[in-house]
């Protein structure tokens, strides 16, 4: 079994259409967005109008509700500015979640080239980089995972 490779992406200080042109770039199958709640003030970026363009675009588009930093997790974040902390906590909310990072590996990732997507721009400062680790963690295998 050949190593797998797993994208992330944030849009912001992004427009729609730059965002679309690097997953293009990067041969990006599905876009998995692994925000709670897909909505978003910049234009596009909602989860109806994001998988409007994505679809154009030949992408496919999968909003993972589970995988998303709790409400509370966030809230306290943005209180308190402790990414540590924050990361710590929402470690352990994942691994309330291994059967659904499980199935999102076997159904999508190992079939088709994805990207993980949230709004930071930096994955250092995004859960969506501790959702990256737990995957490879599941594959086993040497996930090679690329922030774009």
């Amino acid at each position: 079994m050949h190593a797998v490779s797993l994208f992330t992406i944030g849009y912001e200080d992004r427009n729609i259409d730059e965002f679309i042109a690097r997953l293009q770039k990067n041969g990006i199958e599905t876009l998995i967005d692994v925000r709670e709640t897909p909505a978003s003030r910049k234009p596009g970026f909602s989860k109806s109008k994001l998988s409007q363009y994505l679809e154009t675009a030949n992408i496919k588009y999968l909003h993972v509700k589970a995988l998303g930093s709790p409400k509370v997790l966030r809230q306290e974040l943005e209180e308190e500015k402790d990414y540590s902390r924050f990361f710590d906590k929402y470690r352990k909310y994942l691994n309330t979640q291994i059967g659904v990072l499980k199935s999102l590996y076997k159904d999508t990732i190992v079939n088709e080239s994805s990207c993980l997507m949230c709004l930071e721009r930096d994955p250092h400062y995004c859960h969506r980089m501790v959702v990256a680790e737990k995957i490879k963690e599941v594959d086993g295998n040497g996930l090679k995972i690329k922030h774009i």
